[in-house]
């Protein structure tokens, strides 16, 4: 899937990582120097940077690689983290846009990167909606009755 072969960087050791965490706290500025020039990046570029940093400031060790534009449907089913099986089922029944070429089909990465995202959106929806199920349940209730 990587045009290039992945860079791994190891976790910051934790004065550097708390730092940075610091640094980034409610905000999502980021100046970028080359050479000594200040290039302002594009929406995209910066929320990858600050996701970088952030991941960094957590401790956590990262990995950057990149992706073609239209994947096949291994790359694409590893990159969301789902079967090519359940992948290709995706795309017959129309949940997922496939384009062929010739008898291949291909993925857009913008396709799986925005399925993530409603997946994502679901999951929290659905947290939201068994959290307030579970506060209008009167028999989850955990406060329990004194005897006086």
């Amino acid at each position: 899937m990587a045009l290039i072969a992945p860079r791994v960087a190891a976790a910051l050791p934790a004065t550097d990582a708390r730092d940075l965490s610091r640094a980034l706290q409610d905000s999502h500025d980021v100046t970028v120097f080359v050479d000594g020039t200040v290039h302002r990046l594009p929406g995209e570029a910066r929320d990858a940077v600050v996701d970088l940093l952030q991941r960094m400031a957590r401790g956590e060790a990262v990995t950057v690689s990149s992706v073609q534009e239209l994947l096949t449907t291994s790359q694409a089913a590893e990159l969301a983290g789902i079967s090519h099986t359940y992948l290709r089922n995706m795309t017959d029944r129309g949940e997922i846009p496939v384009e062929y070429r010739g008898s291949h089909r291909r993925i857009r990465l913008a396709d799986i990167m925005e399925w993530l995202e409603t997946q994502k959106r679901n999951r929290i929806a659905a947290g939201a909606l068994d959290a307030a199920a579970d506060a209008d349940d009167p028999l989850n209730n955990d406060t329990e009755a004194t005897p006086k």
